[in-house]
């Protein structure tokens, strides 16, 4: 097992720092200490949905007859997709629009911690998707407690992003985010591809190369 790895990739395609700007926007006209609960109740909501996605995902999958090959590749290309944003620069929505954002300032706190904040822009289909992926590589109780460590170091970090979301903003600027998130992208579209290959290596043995 190989936690750095999955650490690594949790915070790509969560993306925590290219979430400041949408905070930011989300919690203009809200006190500090509002936005310091809508913080924590985001980084509690994150680790929810993804310790939830380890533990049920493959349920889910079997439930509805689907094969993790074939989750592979799907999840593979969508991730894929959302590094392609990242690496123009843009955030994709397959997360959140921007019409969600604006139609969130306008709601309650504890509401839009949840929802679009925690999920979809952070906890969205492709970090759902490579949780569930990695639950099916590691399926070993102290694996699988691992793993659900490094969620809670991911949820950790989204909380220090949004509560230093004013700092991060003023320092790095929307240039610097933006090289952050094209950073980001790039580790990403490596990992989507890895889950491709590896889907499709299940699902057409003949493709993959003999030993």
């Amino acid at each position: 097992m190989e936690p750095l790895k999955i650490l690594f990739a949790l915070v790509a395609i969560l993306n925590p720092v290219g979430a400041v700007p949408v905070f930011l926007t989300i919690t203009r006209n809200r006190p500090p200490r509002e936005r310091l609960r809508m913080a924590l109740t985001t980084a509690g909501a994150v680790a929810a949905v993804l310790i939830g996605a380890l533990l049920a995902g493959e349920a889910v999958l079997a439930f509805f007859d689907i094969s993790v090959a074939s989750f592979r590749v799907g999840g593979g290309i969508l991730i894929l997709v959302m590094a392609m944003a990242m690496l123009h620069g843009s955030p994709t929505h397959a997360k959140n629009t921007p019409e969600e954002t604006a139609e969130a300032a306008k709601e309650d706190a504890t509401s839009v911690a949840i929802v679009p904040l925690a999920m979809p822009l952070l906890a969205g289909p492709g970090s759902i998707g490579t949780v569930i992926l990695y639950a099916d590589r590691y399926q070993a109780m102290a694996e699988r407690m691992t793993i659900i460590g490094l969620i809670l170091v991911v949820a950790m970090i989204v909380l220090g992003c949004l509560v230093l979301a004013v700092n991060i903003g003023r320092r790095l600027g929307g240039t610097g985010i933006k090289v952050l998130t094209r950073l980001m992208g790039l580790l990403l579209a490596a990992i989507a591809v890895e889950f491709i290959a590896e889907g499709l290596g299940e699902l057409l043995p003949g493709l993959a190369r003999a030993d």
